[in-house]
């Protein structure tokens, strides 16, 4: 049992008759105990009234006074996110050429829009004209650094949203969060990058039985409905891309991120074997042809092999290392790939036409 605390309560009008005073404080004494029994909180000064001024002395965990964050204003919420300065520019992008075409044209379109909308009038029939972007492909393909890249070219800063940021666990507070990131967007001027859009813009849940499945439900409608009123440039990023809401794949301009081909890889190793990197028998052809990894494996592979030969005392990184890291990396990655992923778009075209193909030269085989 918890000894008897000194809780002082002063202030009440002496016009007020003593038995309703009595009762006050006694009713009052027992609340304090009893919060400062739940809490663990040791001293706390309380102060009760109307039209209270901040008290300076008082810190955030003992003042009644503090606003909840589930009160907060969509613009009280904007000021949690911050844009920042890009990190990578878009020299930096190594990528198939017809994806950076893709690009090159939404940068465009972002640059054109006064003189499309405003000259042109084309305000009239689309009052809140965006750039909407969606970014899919497997991890490591170069989505994220195009956001940023992207956002280097029309210079702008770029502020990084994830699932995890949006999401609450209070119910109703994950709508209120996406409202905020929008309009934190439009406020900095900055280009808006979602990742794991996958997880906001996933098919809508029915027969929603659960506080939790509506909660998901509700942040995906006030996604939808603040990209038809967002005035700026938005840019998702997914792996699972099989997943979205039709609802949402109709409002944003798809860009597929594929595993870079033997070009785009033996580009990806000379930029990171570094000029500093000692690598004297160094081969980017044999490098380059290593299939089926990305500019993320590359990367670690690189680091890897180089850590590893430091820890042996060696001066020098050799090309049979960065192979051994490479292939290790790319195993390890495939083991834990689930066998039973559903195809993307791409694949399931790719698949069907080799399906048509084989079909064709069997029929034309049997007509000869």
């Amino acid at each position: 049992m918890n000894p008897p605390r000194n809780i002082r309560i002063q202030g009440i009008p002496d016009s007020v008759p003593e038995a309703i005073a009595a009762v006050c404080r006694s009713r009052f004494s027992v609340a304090v105990d009893k919060l400062l029994d739940e809490t663990g909180i040791e001293d706390i000064k309380v102060t009760v009234g109307t039209g209270l001024e901040k008290d300076s002395s008082q810190n955030g965990q003992n003042s009644i006074q503090k606003k909840s964050d589930r009160d907060l204003s969509p613009e009280e919420r904007a000021k949690r996110y911050e844009a920042q300065k890009p990190l990578f520019t878009f020299e930096q992008l190594v990528i198939p050429e017809k994806v950076i075409e893709d690009l090159l044209l939404a940068v465009d379109l972002i640059r054109l829009e006064s003189k499309v909308f405003d000259e042109w009038g084309l305000r009239k029939i689309e009052p809140f004209p965006r750039t909407a972007l969606n970014f899919h492909g497997k991890p490591g393909t170069g989505k994220t650094l195009a956001a940023h890249a992207i956002a280097s070219k029309i210079n702008r800063p770029i502020l990084v949203a994830s699932y995890a940021q949006i999401e609450s666990m209070y119910h109703g507070e994950g709508p209120k969060n996406v409202e905020a990131i929008f309009l934190a967007a439009e406020q900095q001027n900055a280009l808006l990058f979602i990742d794991e859009a996958d997880s906001l813009l996933s098919k809508r849940l029915t027969n929603v039985t659960q506080g939790s499945e509506q909660a998901i439900n509700s942040m995906r409608s006030q996604l939808l409905i603040c990209l038809e009123r967002f005035r700026g440039v938005v840019m998702f990023s997914t792996n699972l891309v099989e997943n979205y809401d039709k609802a949402f794949e109709t409002r944003v301009r798809n860009i597929n991120f594929p595993m870079p081909d033997e070009i785009c890889r033996r580009e990806i190793w000379k930029r990171h074997l570094v000029e500093e990197l000692p690598t004297p028998d160094v081969s980017l052809e044999k490098l380059a042809q290593v299939e089926d990894v990305c500019g993320r494996d590359i990367k670690n592979a690189v680091i890897d092999a180089a850590m590893r030969a430091a820890r042996q005392g060696k001066e020098e990184v050799l090309l049979s290392e960065l192979l051994e890291s490479i292939n290790s990396i790319k195993k390890a990655r495939v083991n834990v790939t689930p066998k039973s992923r559903p195809l993307t778009p791409e694949e399931k075209e790719e698949a069907e036409k080799k399906i048509k193909e084989a079909l064709a030269k069997k029929k034309q085989e049997a007509t000869s």
